[in-house]
């Protein structure tokens, strides 16, 4: 039996998350999707086969280079196709003998499709396109029977559902790993280490005097590499990545993801961070997704909770959703940049590879816009360009072609597909 992750056109209301990313490459808990489902997948297969993925073509070149797996290949044989904007536990089938005569397809919640168990001649019919095209795909699995696989999968259909689901998905990873408590790191004198059966500090790490790391309501694992300043800290459950720095002062507070390779000062509660982005100084993240390669300069704070304490109403794509959700933050599309004592309205979502100076921001900030106090003005996707390669060089990093031609790809679908028109002020 073969494995697909594949993107639907689910991939829309993610955004600005996944412009130059697949679903499956978003952080939540301690791995990206991918992650999760591939240690599914070698878990319980008979013959473990890692799995494929069909992404969007534009995505295709760049998807083959990060993780080194087949892309957007035919299938011929029996198939399972997971959805991969979803965490999979497990796998609802394990052999292609489970998969009857004609296929079924798997529902999560209220019937979203969340996979496809396709004998060969069904799946030889599918491909990408289709997948991504809610009418097609509809259409070529019109009449297969319908399984309830919830007890397997969380799916997610906005960003907020991963930022909200980031605390369990933590325990869980921790679970997975086996609970491997293990403090490898340098702890100066004076470090506090509360409950260490739910502590893990990775190989090559250092934790300075009066550092408080406190795993009494859920696990909290440090990654190689990692630097915690003074005076800092972490409530479990939290994750930290390799080669991130927390500062001095800083605090992590429960339900946190921060990716490798950031810079974190002041407080961040129930955010994700997913990695090679900064927020150094004092400020406050909460309960926010934030892409990678962002800037969140000294004394920036957004809100999460309404004065009302109602629901959240967020403007994905420029468009209001309502989140039904009390706690909402910020989400931050990557390569994006805050200047200095920036306010975020609550449920404020910031477009890929934009700038926002002055201390109010608009509730949506389109993709490469530049605003400074309330005025603003698109840049060109080569000017972005530019700060972004010089950004990734700073994390000794070097843009290849295929990430070249993903970013630049963006403005064009940022101009289809979000409504800069609802532009405003807080609210």
């Amino acid at each position: 039996m073969n494995v697909v992750l594949y993107e639907d056109s689910g991939w829309q209301r993610l955004l600005p998350l996944v412009y130059t990313r697949p679903v499956f490459l978003l952080l939540c808990g301690m791995e990206t999707l991918w992650e999760t489902a591939h240690r599914a997948i070698t878990k319980q297969q008979p013959r473990p086969i890692g799995p494929t993925a069909w992404v969007r073509e534009i995505l295709a070149e760049l998807t083959r280079e990060k993780l080194g797996v087949e892309v957007n290949r035919p299938a011929s044989a029996p198939t399972l196709f997971l959805n991969a904007r979803a965490r999979w536990s497990s796998l609802p089938a394990t052999d292609a003998s489970q998969f009857d005569a004609d296929g079924w397809v798997g529902t999560a919640g209220d019937g979203r499709v969340a996979c496809v168990a396709a004998p060969a001649m069904l799946a030889a019919r599918l491909s990408p396109g289709i997948l991504l095209d809610e009418a097609r795909m509809s259409a070529a699995l019109a009449g297969l029977p319908r399984r309830d696989v919830s007890s397997h999968v969380k799916l997610f259909d906005w960003p907020w559902e991963l930022v909200h689901a980031n605390a369990k998905a933590i325990g869980d990873d921790w679970a997975s790993r086996g609970g491997a408590a293990d403090v490898a790191a340098k702890l100066d004198e004076g470090v506090y280490l509360l409950n260490r059966a739910g502590i893990h500090i990775g190989d090559g790490s250092r934790v300075k005097p009066c550092v408080v790391i406190d795993a009494e309501s859920g696990p909290v694992w440090i990654g190689n590499n990692v630097r915690i300043q003074p005076h800092s800290y972490i409530e479990g459950p939290a994750y930290v990545g390799d080669g991130s720095l927390l500062q001095t002062g800083a605090v992590i507070r429960g339900g946190a993801s921060v990716g490798p390779v950031c810079k974190v000062g002041g407080e961040v509660e129930g955010s994700v961070l997913v990695g090679y982005s900064n927020k150094q100084h004092d400020g406050f993240l909460g309960h926010s997704y934030i892409g990678s390669f962002v800037n969140i300069a000294a004394d920036c704070i957004n809100s999460d909770l309404k004065n009302t304490y109602g629901t959240i109403r967020v403007p994905i794509n420029g468009q209001e959703v309502e989140s039904g959700e009390q706690f909402v933050g910020l989400t931050v599309g990557d390569h994006s940049k805050a200047g200095i004592n920036v306010g975020f309205p609550t449920g404020a979502v910031m477009g890929f590879c934009s700038s926002v100076v002055g201390a109010e921001c608009p509730k949506f900030v389109p993709s490469f816009a530049w605003i400074d106090s309330g005025e603003w003005v698109r840049y060109d996707a080569a000017r972005g360009l530019a700060i972004a390669k010089r950004v990734m060089a700073r994390r000794h990093l070097t843009m290849s072609a295929a990430e070249e031609k993903a970013f630049l790809a963006v403005r064009t679908q940022a101009l289809a597909l979000e409504h800069a028109s609802q532009l405003r002020m807080g609210g």
